[in-house]
C-alpha cells in the first residue's frame, strides 16, 4: 500500500462535493462505490477509506483559507436514506496493522480539525444527518458542533464495533459521547453494545444527537441552525478575499522527498530520515496587507503545509523509518520576525488561520508513532515556530562551538525563545510545549521565559533544559552516531509506547485521551485474534459465521 498522495483538491474530489452559498458551505458525502484508495473493497452505503478522509481534510483546510467569508458548514449525505456507514469493514479486515492504526490517527486528526475549526476559526460545523449514521459516520457526526437527525422512524445512530466486529469506534466515539456531549456512563455502554443504534426523540433524550427533525420540516431547520450559527461567527464580512492553496511543489523519488522549505532524506539502511527545516529567504512581509498579498507562497503558511504533508507522506509510505533527524537552515532572526507578524494581529482571520495550521502541524509531528532526534548544529535558526521542532523532539543535541575542521569560523550554534513558544502553539494537553517540558518545576520554566529573543549557545541552552545534550565537536559524531543506531535497535512497539508515554504530560484533555486510547487500547484490540485473526469478528463480519472467541479477560 505505499505511495499514498495526500495532495488534492475539489476538482479531484470523487467522494465528496463542496459548496458555498454566502456565510453558509455545505460538504456532501456522496462516495463512489468502486473509489476506493486500493483494490479489493467497494465503498457501499456512503462508507469510508483514506482516500475519502484526505478529501474531507483538503476541504476542511480550504474552508478556512479560500472562504474567509464562510461561518457555518454543514455537513450532510448525498445518498438516500444513509449518512455514512463508516469506515468500510471490507477494507479494515484487508488492511494490515499499520493500515489500521495510521488511517484511524488520520482520520483522528481530521475530525479534531473540524473542531479546531468550530472552536477557532469562526467556521461552526453542523452534522445533517439525513440518514442512518453507524460507527465512524456517527463519529463524523459527533466532530460537529451540532447534530441534528432526521425523525422519520427508521434512521438512526450507532457505534456498532463492540458487538459486530470486536472492535471499539477508532476515531473518539466513546470519550466524545462521555467527554463532549456528557452522556451518562450507563446509558453511553448500553449504546455501544446496541448495533441497531438509537433514533427519534430517545436520541435526543440521551443526548446522543441534538435535534430529532421530521423530515417535512428538515431543509427549513437545517438553514436555520446553520444562519444561527453564522450569526455567531467572527469571521470577516463584506467579501474578504480568501487566499487560495496552491498544489504544492513536491519532489519525490525513493530516497528524497522535497519541497521548498521542507527536505528529507531517506536512508532505508540505517532506518531513518533526515529533515532539514529552511527558514525563510526573505525578510517578513512589512505589514498585514503585505501578509495577505503573499497568499500561500509566505514563509509561515507554506512551512505549516509543506511539514504536514511530508510527516503525512513519511508516516503512510515509510513505516519502517523509524527515527526521524530534524534540522534546521537559516536566519533566526527572519524566523522572528515572521512569528511576530502573525502575533502582532490575533483579530485578522489570515494570522490567526497560518498560527492556527502550525498548531495543527506540530501537533501531527507530536502525534507520530516516530523517534524525534533534534540537531542543533551551526547554520541552525531554531527559534519561536522553528524551536517547537526541538522542544517537541524526544532527545536533542545541542553543538558546543563549531566544527573545527569544517568551518572553524562559522558563527556557533544558539537556540532562541521566542513569543511563539510562550503558549500560542499549545500541544494536544493545551500546554505550551514550554509548560510540558518544565511541568512542576516553576522555577525552569520561569528562567526558559526569561531567556525569551536572547541567543543561547549550548552551554546556557542546556543549563536551562532546553536541549538534551551539548557535546563538542570531538564527541559529537559519536554521541550522535550511537543515540542513532541505538534508536534503531530497540522494539518499536515499546518505543511507540514509551513515546505516547512520555510526551504528553499534564493534563488530559479529548485530544489527549482519544489518541492515547488508540495507542494503547484500538492498537491492541487491532492486534489480537479476536478481532483480526482468521477466526475473529472482524474477518468473520458478513460471512453468516460467527466470531470464535479467545474467552479470558486480559
Amino acid at each position: 500500500m505505499a505511495g499514498v498522495e495526500f495532495r488534492t483538491a475539489p476538482t479531484h474530489y470523487r467522494h465528496w462535493t463542496l459548496k458555498v452559498d454566502g456565510d453558509v458551505a455545505t460538504l456532501t458525502l456522496d462516495v463512489t462505490e468502486r473509489g476506493g484508495l486500493v483494490p479489493g473493497y467497494e465503498l457501499k452505503l456512503n462508507s469510508y477509506d483514506l482516500g475519502v478522509d484526505i478529501e474531507l481534510y483538503d476541504a476542511v483546510q480550504r474552508l478556512r483559507f479560500e472562504h474567509p467569508g464562510v461561518r457555518a458548514v454543514v455537513v450532510t449525505s448525498g445518498k438516500e436514506k444513509v449518512f455514512c456507514a463508516g469506515a468500510n469493514i471490507r477494507m479494515l479486515a484487508a488492511s494490515d496493522h499499520a493500515w489500521k492504526v495510521n488511517f484511524c490517527k488520520f482520520t483522528n486528526e481530521t475530525r479534531n480539525a473540524v473542531e479546531d475549526a468550530t472552536a477557532h476559526s469562526g467556521q461552526t460545523y453542523l452534522a445533517a444527518v439525513n440518514g442512518t449514521a453507524s460507527g465512524g459516520g456517527y463519529e463524523l457526526a459527533l466532530a460537529c458542533e451540532r447534530i441534528l437527525l432526521v425523525d422519520d422512524r427508521s434512521t438512526t445512530v450507532s457505534l456498532p464495533e463492540l458487538p459486530l466486529l470486536g472492535v471499539l469506534p477508532g476515531t473518539g466515539g466513546l470519550t466524545r459521547l462521555v467527554d463532549k456531549r456528557h452522556v451518562r456512563r450507563d446509558l453511553a455502554d448500553h449504546f455501544a453494545t446496541r448495533p441497531e443504534g438509537v433514533g427519534g426523540a430517545r436520541a435526543v433524550r440521551r443526548r446522543l444527537v441534538d435535534e430529532a427533525v421530521p423530515r417535512k420540516e428538515w431543509e427549513r431547520t437545517v438553514a436555520a441552525r446553520a444562519a444561527e450559527a453564522a450569526a455567531r461567527s467572527d469571521r470577516p464580512t463584506g467579501g474578504a478575499r480568501g487566499v487560495r492553496l496552491t498544489p504544492l511543489e513536491k519532489t519525490r523519488t525513493a530516497d528524497r522527498i522535497a519541497y521548498r522549505y521542507a527536505h528529507a532524506a531517506l536512508d532505508h539502511d540505517r532506518r531513518l530520515v533526515e529533515i532539514t527545516l529552511e527558514g525563510p529567504g526573505a525578510d517578513a512581509p512589512a505589514d498585514l496587507a503585505a501578509l495577505h498579498a503573499q497568499g500561500d507562497a509566505g514563509w509561515s503558511l507554506a512551512l505549516a503545509r509543506e511539514l504536514d504533508d511530508l510527516v503525512l507522506d513519511l508516516r503512510t509510505n515509510e513505516p519502517e523509518l523509524g527515527t526521524w533527524v530534524l534540522r534546521s537552515r537559516g536566519d533566526a532572526a527572519r524566523v522572528l520576525a515572521h512569528d511576530a507578524l502573525l502575533l502582532a494581529h490575533p483579530d485578522d482571520w489570515l494570522a490567526r488561520e497560518i498560527t492556527l495550521y502550525l498548531k495543527r502541524t506540530l501537533k501531527r509531528l507530536d502525534l507520530s508513532s516516530r523517534s524525534l532526534v533534534a540537531l542543533v548544529e551551526p547554520g541552525s535558526c531554531f527559534a519561536g515556530t522553528l524551536l517547537e521542532v526541538v522542544l517537541a523532539a524526544d532527545r536533542s543535541f545541542h553543538l558546543a562551538g563549531v566544527f573545527e575542521e569544517v568551518d572553524p569560523d562559522a558563527e556557533p550554534a544558539a537556540l532562541t525563545v521566542g513569543p511563539m513558544n510562550l503558549g500560542a502553539l499549545p500541544m494536544s494537553n493545551g500546554l505550551s510545549r514550554l509548560e510540558t517540558r518544565f511541568l512542576g518545576d516553576e522555577k525552569s520554566l520561569a528562567d526558559a521565559r526569561a531567556a525569551e529573543g536572547r541567543p543561547l549557545d549550548a552551554e546556557e541552552a542546556e543549563r536551562l533544559g532546553l536541549v538534551t545534550f551539548a557535546p563538542d565537536d570531538i564527541d559529537w559524531d559519536e554521541e550522535v552516531r550511537i543515540a542513532l543506531e541505538e534508536r534503531a535497535g530497540f522494539s518499536p512497539d515499546a518505543l511507540t509506547g514509551l513515546e505516547a508515554n512520555l510526551r504528553f504530560a499534564g493534563p488530559e484533555t479529548l485530544e489527549t485521551k482519544i489518541f492515547g486510547r488508540l495507542t494503547a487500547w484500538q492498537n491492541w484490540i487491532f492486534n489480537r485474534p479476536n478481532a483480526s485473526g482468521a477466526d475473529g469478528a472482524l474477518r468473520r463480519y458478513g460471512t453468516g459465521r460467527r466470531a470464535e472467541f479467545d474467552r479470558k479477560r486480559v
